[in-house]
């Protein structure tokens, strides 16, 4: 292994969410009058969290957010905790194949039961034991900051500038590369538009992988 320690982000890189809960938004805004395409809400909202999530949103419609948006979020998280989603293809057996030795971390901008629960769900959450961090929860400031991907090599006790992160969304990406770390720019979700790519080349990534055999290589 080329380095001490592997964090992950986690919606769009382990776990297939990121195209659905977009479209969801998508659909939503443009219910009430504010046409927009999932690719719309991707580019302008994906990664975001909390407050800056929403406010995200209210600039894009230009005034608040209706309150039955909240409880058609609710309504949806609810759902899908209880059924489940598809891992990113490749993950699973990716997450399988480390090192058993090799410390790894969850560092996303969703809640600690959100990871949970869906680890649960794909079968791997004994793979990262108690080190699955929050940007909501463990830091006072979220992505696009670095600090939750500080906080995460902290927890493993590893230099940052020893860890790989992989990461699918620009938000994530500034994050990441401005923490210190080599950084992944995966394009292996469905929610991975033909231009994705050159977007995280444009924010520092030092390399691409499209699919999780990829990443096996560029870290090995």
């Amino acid at each position: 292994m080329r380095f001490d320690a592997i964090i992950f982000d986690f919606d769009g890189v382990l776990l297939e969410s990121e195209y659905a809960g977009n479209r969801q938004i998508a659909e939503y805004l443009t219910s009430i009058g504010h046409p927009t395409t999932p690719e719309d809400s991707m580019a302008n909202f994906m990664g975001l969290a909390g407050a800056d999530f929403l406010g995200a949103i209210e600039s894009w419609i230009g005034r608040t957010i209706p309150d039955d948006f909240h409880a058609m979020r609710a309504e949806e998280d609810s759902r899908v905790l209880e059924e489940g989603l598809p891992a990113v293809a490749g993950a699973i057996r990716f997450i399988e194949n480390l090192p058993e030795t090799l410390p790894r971390a969850i560092a996303s901008s969703s809640s600690t039961e959100w990871i949970t629960r869906h680890l649960d769900h794909l079968g791997v959450r004994a793979a990262f034991g108690d080190k699955i961090f929050s940007g909501r929860e463990h830091v006072e400031r979220g992505k696009p900051e670095p600090d939750v991907y500080l906080h995460a090599a902290r927890a493993l006790g590893v230099d940052v500038r020893r860890c790989v992160i992989l990461e699918d969304s620009p938000v994530g990406v500034t994050g990441a590369v401005a923490s210190g770390a080599w950084v992944i720019g995966l394009c292996a979700g469905n929610h991975c538009a033909p231009d994705h790519a050159d977007r995280l080349r444009a924010l520092g990534v030092h390399a691409i992988a499209t699919d999780f055999d990829e990443v096996a290589r560029l870290i090995a």
